[in-house]
């Protein structure tokens, strides 16, 4: 997973795939759509974005909607991936329906900083389709919510995007 963050994503992806067949293989379960999603990003880098999409969606139907399952801990950060992967293809409307519901799960599951992402992503795509408004009166009350961490690289970029909104 830090090579996908280094931008080595066909390390990245040779790494993850052959490090989720040993752990499947050996039973593993748990933690998996961590490893999946990570897998996912670096396709969608690499091109594949059919391919990273299909995964996306197994590992939705597979651990976080299955019934007794649900390991939904990284649910938000998922579909907010999926939007992005959606938003490459070109399917806006499916791209900004994913962010819709992964910003529910993180306000669902109060976790401030899946909401600081896609809050940021759907923000950039509402921006890009002219809804300058909108994309601020949502990204600018999760950005002030914070009151440290102003130099991760999350907080970084939803501040450089509230200043693209307000000029």
């Amino acid at each position: 997973m830090a090579l996908v963050h280094q931008s080595k994503f066909v390390e990245a992806a040779a790494t993850l795939k052959a490090g989720l067949g040993i752990w499947e293989a050996g039973g593993g379960r748990v933690t998996s759509p961590y490893y999946k999603y990570s897998l996912a990003e670096a396709m969608a880098h690499l091109g594949d974005l059919d391919g990273a999409i299909g995964l996306i969606d197994e590992v939705i139907v597979a651990q976080m909607t299955r019934p007794r399952w649900e390991e939904r801990s990284h649910y938000a950060e998922i579909l907010r991936l999926k939007g992005w992967m959606l938003g490459l293809k070109g399917d806006l409307a499916a791209a900004e329906q994913s962010y819709l519901a992964s910003l529910d799960w993180a306000r669902q599951q109060q976790a401030k900083s899946w909401e600081l992402r896609t809050s940021t992503s759907l923000a950039r795509l509402w921006q890009d389709q002219g809804k300058r408004d909108q994309a601020h009166e949502l990204l600018s009350p999760v950005y002030n919510w914070f009151t440290e961490g102003f130099d991760t690289k999350d907080l970084k970029e939803a501040k450089a995007l509230l200043d693209e909104l307000h000029s």
